[in-house]
């Protein structure tokens, strides 16, 4: 029986444990997807946690148990990562791997002729499909497959160790929901913390079920909207998406003029007994109308550069 996260396999599940210090090496963005939804399959509340465990984890000085994961040293592609990555939902997934440092990713320079997984004691090929065209149902179809397991090689792990060493670890732009739930509940409160998830969480115009969730600056107008619809101040607010990792504060300075050039958002200013005035951010048209997480996405969808 498997008890750990485990890839599919032709003949029976693969248990990454079972794979002393186990190293992947160029797998492609379906593989790679593949063995993050392996261990988000075993440990679902460290790498993704609903907002009902993260407001209950709220005041605990730690997170979920890791459930004593395996360890992988994950020796990626740039374009498969991006590839694999490319949306909220499956990027913060691994960014939750990364954060509890069972998943240390490092950037590959040079393809390899098929991936390889390998142990102190053995090491393999994988063949498999990585073919993802056809629509969603294909692509469905092809995230069921099975990847073909070839050789029985000691000495594979050795042969990328010293280069893995030596290259660069690997950022992902994307947060972890933990994290974007923890930078919005310290800086605002935890109400506001869950809606951001709810918005990035949100599907609208027929999403499927797979859908990857939104691009980076897809999140980070999401995000900014959430707050101004919650006339949370300005400052209060860039700072807050800083600390959920989300991107600086000019960053979201430039997201501010974005809605606002959009007439969806606007400040009022707060007179103080000392110094400046404070700008609290309101929330207009179709953003002040919206009442659920999808009308609030979809107040703001067409919001870009």
């Amino acid at each position: 029986m498997v008890t750990g996260p485990a890839l599919p396999s032709t003949s029976e599940p693969l248990p990454l444990g079972v794979l002393s210090d186990p190293i992947l090496v160029d797998p492609g963005p379906r593989l790679l997807r593949a063995v993050v939804e392996a261990y988000c399959e075993i440990a679902p509340s460290l790498v993704a946690p609903s907002v009902a465990e993260l407001a209950g984890e709220a005041g605990e000085e730690s997170g979920p148990d890791s459930l004593d994961l395996p360890p992988l040293k994950l020796f990626a592609g740039e374009a498969a990562v991006a590839a694999s990555t490319a949306g909220f939902r499956s990027a913060s997934r691994l960014a939750a791997l990364l954060d509890a440092d069972t998943v240390d990713l490092r950037v590959l320079d040079v393809p390899q002729p098929n991936p390889v997984l390998a142990g102190a004691e053995t090491g393999f090929a994988l063949i498999g499909s990585e073919t993802d065209e056809g629509g969603v149902e294909a692509a469905e179809e092809a995230a069921k497959g099975r990847w073909h397991r070839v050789g029985d090689d000691a000495s594979l792990r050795e042969r990328y160790v010293a280069e893995f060493a030596a290259a660069e670890s690997h950022r992902l732009r994307t947060p972890s929901r933990r994290r974007v739930y923890e930078g919005f509940a310290a800086r605002c409160d935890e109400s506001i913390a869950a809606a951001v998830l709810r918005a990035l969480d949100a599907e609208v115009d027929g999403d499927s079920p797979t859908a990857a969730g939104p691009d980076p600056e897809g999140a980070r107008v999401r995000a900014y909207a959430v707050g101004a619809r919650e006339g949370v101040l300005d400052r209060t607010l860039r700072r807050a998406c800083e600390d959920a990792g989300l991107g600086s504060p000019s960053t979201f300075t430039r997201i501010k003029r974005l809605l606002r050039e959009a007439d969806l958002i606007e400040t009022v200013s707060e007179p103080q007994p000392v110094g400046r005035p404070r700008e609290r951010l309101a929330a207009r048209g179709a953003l002040e109308a919206a009442e659920t997480p999808a009308e609030l996405v979809e107040a703001v969808r067409d919001v870009t550069e």
